[in-house]
């Protein structure tokens, strides 16, 4: 009897201790970018930070450098359920609500800050609303990117010096109106592809912003860059909906507060290492110019509406409102 009665008691412990491990939620967190990016460190950090606060109830794995898919596998992911959380341009959100890329147009921002003002601003949450109630996927923070910067083995310093460029630029039609109204070939290549494209010759050039360009080693296959800062990019953090939806108010919040402080906390990295960064590449050999910005401007307002685009118009006037 007394063997019976100490098993039991230890049967009893042991459904005790697994019950928090039972109830724990594993969550798959994804994104295209580099271990050594803030997109990354960041996220781990938020991972952790959410599972401390909600007491062990969520564990998070980030899953970085395309280890899940490309950019648009992960998007379609937060559909399917094969991942619950990404960080990602909205370029590829404006697939199903267009209306929201509407910062991708070219020259849209006057610089990092211009664009964070709008990420927090009531014209930014009218836009993020209106893609959650067609997708059901819902943003949470937004992180500043970079401007986006040219490379290329080929110097230009206008326009008109981009006729028949052969660019990788990402399979979203915003990235190609720069190219396009210049007379360029935009080439749409996988993020994780970029540098064997540049190093074989299939394309000549990218754009991307200048951490970017460090993280990825473009400049080792590059000589060029062309400050064009053609589009002031920012990544944002979104939630599946078949996570978001079972998620109690207070931890809504959590989730929220989290991710919005990680996207400070790599916003300060990405605007610290940015400025940094030219003087560096002029060291490792490449040349760094300025370029005719008021040229391309011109070319993408003529050449490229943004109506095409299926942007609207008072959508981009509060923006440009923004101070």
């Amino acid at each position: 009897m007394k063997r019976l009665a100490t098993f039991a008691a230890v049967s009893a412990a042991l459904l005790i201790s697994a019950g928090p491990a039972a109830a724990q939620t594993k969550l798959k967190w994804a994104h295209v970018y580099e271990t050594s990016e803030p997109y990354h460190t960041e996220s781990v950090w938020a991972a952790e930070e959410i599972k401390k606060r909600t007491n062990g109830k969520f564990d998070i794995q980030v899953f970085p450098a395309s280890s899940l898919g490309k950019e648009t596998d992960i998007n379609q992911g937060l559909q399917l359920g094969t991942v619950d959380m990404i960080i990602s341009g909205l370029s590829f959100a404006a697939r199903s609500y267009p209306r929201i890329g509407v910062g991708y147009y070219p020259f849209t921002f006057r610089d990092g800050d211009h664009l964070l003002k709008w990420s927090t601003s009531p014209a930014f949450r009218e836009l993020a609303d209106g893609y959650e109630a067609k997708s059901g996927v819902h943003l949470t923070a937004l992180t500043y990117y970079g401007a986006r910067h040219t490379t290329s083995n080929r110097a230009f310093k206008d326009c008109a010096g981009m006729k028949n460029l052969k660019i990788r630029v990402p399979d979203v039609p915003a990235y190609m109106a720069m190219p396009k109204a210049c007379g360029a070939n935009p080439t749409p290549i996988a993020f994780s592809e970029v540098y064997l494209a540049l190093q074989s010759g299939t394309v000549e050039a990218q754009e991307n912003p200048l951490p970017t360009i460090e993280a990825k080693k473009f400049y080792e296959v590059q000589k060029h860059i062309m400050l064009t800062g053609h589009i002031v990019d920012g990544v944002a953090t979104q939630i599946a909906p078949h996570v978001w939806k079972k998620l109690t108010d207070e931890e809504k919040k959590i989730f929220t507060e989290v991710t919005q402080e990680a996207a400070r906390r790599g916003t300060e990295i990405v605007k610290q290492r940015e400025a940094k960064l030219a003087d560096e590449f002029l060291k490792r050999g490449l040349t760094v110019e300025a370029v005719d910005r008021a040229g391309f401007q011109k070319a993408v307002l003529e050449k490229v509406p943004m109506e095409s685009m299926g942007y609207v118009k008072a959508d981009w006037d509060k923006i440009q409102a923004l101070k």
